[in-house]
This record gives C-alpha cells, structure tokens and sequence, in this order.
C-alpha cells in the first residue's frame, strides 16, 4: 500500500475556527432587520453552508429578491472588517502543519471561502507563506463539491491524486474528495449540525480532533 505523500485541508471547520467572526458579521444583518442576535452554538452548525444558505434561511431571503444581492455583499464586506479578529487554528492544527514543514510533506488549501477573504486571512494569522496551494471558491469556473479545485491542487503539489488526503468537515468536502480520488477524512470537531448523520457520508476516516491526523499521515494505506 502507498504512504500520503500530500495533503489537503479545508478551511473553515477544518483549519481553522472561523465560526465566531462569521456570527459576528451576520448578526450586524440581523441588527440591520430588528432582529435578535444569533448565538454561536445556533450559527456554528450552518456556517459550511455558506453566505448564500445562511441568508436565506435565517433572513428569509430568497435569491431572487431585488435586495438578496446587496445584503449578501453587506455580509461579505463587514466579514472582511473582522476576520481575523477572533478567528484561530483548532487545537492540535499548528502542531499538524509544523509536522508536515518539517517533514517536508507537501500541504495546500481547498476552500469554497471567496480568494478576498482566505487570503486576508491566512495573511492576518502569518500562514499566507506555508501552503504550496490555496484553491478558493473563486479560483476555478467551480467549486466543491465539483472535484476540479481537488484534482488542482494535487496538480500544485506535484501529487497522485490517489497518494493525497483531503480533511474536510461537511458532505460537500467528501464528495468532491471521492470524486477527486483523493482519501477523504471527515473533521467530527468541524461545523456539523445535529441533524447530519457524517457517518452516511462514507468517508475513508473519521476524527474526533485534530492531532489524529497525524495517524493517518504516518502511516500506510
């Protein structure tokens, strides 16, 4: 059996915990409707869903209203005010990424968050310069769960797709690893909802916090 010879991550729910700032922002859209503020337990469920899911189920806005539009881009740019003002690694991650530097395993980034907002970031938290690749949400003509922002970083990284490991939090990040190839390992400590059943999205491995990835990088499939 192959050794992973390159890894990939997801970023919110994965990488890092990027719940707080994004409740944040959406609750000034709350304030904005007199509408009581959100907590975190009840926002931190849905927040993978994205921007567009989160408006429409917690405003009750639909796409096709004439304001959709202009709320979504309030949302967007008073995030981008505050992201990185409470937003850190979970536990154990730090540990993870200085393995792989030191190991020289190569690592990368495939997100769906906009480039905007994922490279003020990573720069915020001084990890702009550490990731061979960072695929966004708008890199590519599509995004996850279409397998192509997988299949290109693996490219990036100089990697078989089939020797690579993709760590995400939600059904998006395993069906685009499956239809990549890659492995698939699911982060149970990432933004899922009481009502996702994880284990159904058959995924290769499942954690329960971050330092067990270095269990799998280690060892042999």
């Amino acid at each position: 059996m192959t050794s992973f010879r390159g890894v990939l991550f997801d970023l919110d729910g994965t990488l890092l915990d990027t719940a707080p700032d994004l409740v944040y922002a959406f609750n000034q859209l709350r304030h904005d409707h007199d509408l009581p503020a959100m907590s975190l337990a009840e926002l931190r469920p849905i927040i993978s869903l994205g921007s567009k899911i989160m408006i429409k189920r917690l405003l009750g806005i639909d796409e096709n209203s004439p304001h959709f539009n202009a709320l979504r881009e309030k949302f967007l740019a008073v995030y981008e005010e505050h992201l990185a003002d409470s937003t850190q690694f979970f536990p154990g991650i730090e540990e993870v990424l200085s393995h792989l530097d030191e190991t020289q395993m190569p690592w990368g980034i495939v997100t769906n968050k906009l480039t905007r907002h994922t490279s003020a970031l990573l720069k915020a938290l001084r990890i702009d310069h550490r990731p061979i690749c960072v695929i966004c949400g708008d890199s590519l003509p599509t995004f996850k769960p279409d397998p192509a922002p997988i299949l290109y970083a693996c490219q990036l990284l100089q990697q078989d797709p089939k020797t690579c490991l993709y760590i995400g939090d939600s059904l998006t990040d395993v069906t685009a690893s499956k239809a990549a190839g890659t492995a698939s390992l699911v982060a149970l400590y990432g933004y899922i909802g009481e009502e996702e059943n994880p284990i159904a999205w058959a995924a290769d491995g499942y954690i329960q916090q971050p330092i067990e990835i270095m269990k799998w990088i280690k060892s042999d499939r």
